[in-house]
This record gives structure tokens, C-alpha cells and sequence, in this order.
């Protein structure tokens, strides 16, 4: 069965781009042309990935996002015509896991939708069972169920940012660059915005850590990138 992708858009023009790129690579798409209709269909729908203008009639997109969120864990891709680094860290911060400047290329777009799709299929794969569960600190982080306890308290994430701590996690001490992780979570290289992996860094710390100002598991390495501490 083809990936059915959500397009929720309010120019005409765009949709039509959109629908004949994804047709193209055998995606199944479905189309709103306000942030309501996107909305319900999302919730009625459940898509494989929602890709989600910013500016919409009747709900704009950032309260789109965040009402999704709190039902669905659909990645979402946020398109924006505008550059300013604020609509896109809003986006990040309400749950998108990416976002598309407009105009932007078929190339960009299909790698950031197969990349997001991808990641989904992988999370949703039955396991083999020989991952496992990794004790870190007061952290128990459980790849199987694709779960992060903090004090036996259950820690509400996004794919996303689960597959950030986990690969932080198996290579405690390691530090990565930006653009290295992007390559490795995120699943693309050219086309990532390193702004990206800081957003969802500081995400994960106010969720897992007691003082995120101050973190003790994902370490800030000064002009190189972030590394996860070994902690006894």
C-alpha cells in the first residue's frame, strides 16, 4: 500500500507542485486548503506525514501542529515562506519534526519526505529484541518500545527526538558535529539546517533534565557539537 501524505496548503498553485512531485515517487496524496479542514483530516486520516503551510485561512499552521501533536505522532513538515529563523524554531518547539523554505526544489522536498517516512518505518519495525534497554543515570531508555523513563516517570517525546537520544546514547562520549547528526536522525545531509538539531536538543533537555541550563546527559561541545555524558 502506498504512504498517503497530507497536504494542507491554501495556494493552489503549490498544491498542485506538491501532489505531482509526490504522485510522481508513488506517494498517495490528499489535500486542505485551511487549517481545519488540514486539521480534521489529519485526525481522521492519519496520514503518513502532513506537509503543513504556515500562513492558512481559519487556524494557521503553528496551532495546526500543536493539535496534531497532541494526538498524533505523524511526522509533520512545516512549509514556510518566510527566512526568519523564529517561524522556524516556533515550528520545531510545537512538535514539526522539519521544515521546507519556499520555493524550495523536488529534490529537497522528496528528501525530506522520504527521509521522515523512513524513520517512522524504522520505529514501527517489530524488533529483533537485541537492543534492548540501556540504564543511564536515573534514565531508562528502552529501544524496543522506543521509551525513555526518568525516575520511573515516562518522558513524552517525539520520533525525533527518541532517535537523538538514542544515538547520543550508544555512543556515550562521542561527540558529534551538527551536520553529522543531521546526516545520521535526521537522514539527510545537503539540505539540513543545523538550527534544527539545536532546537530539538534544547527540547529534549527541559524534558529530561532537572535543570536544562545545566544539563547532565546531552552535553553542549563549545564550536564542535554534542555528546552524551556517561553518567554512573
Amino acid at each position: 500500500m502506498n504512504k498517503k501524505i497530507l497536504i494542507v496548503e491554501d495556494e493552489k498553485n503549490i498544491v498542485d507542485i506538491l501532489k505531482f512531485n509526490l504522485n510522481k515517487e508513488g506517494f498517495d496524496t490528499i489535500e486542505a486548503h485551511d487549517g481545519e479542514q488540514g486539521l480534521e483530516l489529519a485526525l481522521n486520516q492519519k496520514p503518513d506525514l502532513v506537509l503543513l503551510d504556515i500562513m492558512l485561512p481559519k487556524m494557521d499552521g503553528f496551532t495546526v501542529c500543536r493539535k496534531i501533536r497532541q494526538s498524533l505522532s505523524t511526522p509533520i513538515l512545516m512549509l514556510t515562506a518566510k527566512e526568519e529563523e523564529v517561524d522556524k524554531v516556533l515550528g520545531l518547539e510545537l512538535g514539526a519534526d522539519d521544515y521546507i523554505t519556499k520555493p524550495f526544489s523536488p529534490r529537497e522536498l522528496m528528501a525530506r519526505v522520504k527521509a521522515n517516512i523512513r524513520r517512522t518505518a524504522l520505529s514501527e519495525a517489530p524488533s529483533s529484541g537485541a537492543d534492548g534497554v540501556m540504564k543511564v543515570g536515573n534514565l531508562v531508555i528502552d529501544f524496543e518500545r522506543y521509551e525513555i523513563k526518568n525516575d520511573n516517570n515516562t518522558v513524552e517525546l517525539t520520533l525525533r527526538e527518541f532517535e537523538l537520544v538514542k544515538f547520543l546514547a550508544i555512543s556515550q562520549g562521542q561527540v558529534f558535529s551538527r551536520e553529522v547528526l543531521l546526516e545520521k536522525v535526521w537522514g539527510y545531509e545537503y539540505y539540513g539546517d543545523v538550527r534544527t538539531v539545536d532546537v530539538t536538543v534544547r527540547r529534549i533537555r527541559e524534558k529530561l533534565e532537572k535543570n536544562p541550563s545545566e544539563p547532565e546527559y546531552i552535553i553542549t561541545k563549545r564550536g564542535v557539537g554534542y555528546f552524551f555524558k556517561k553518567v554512573g
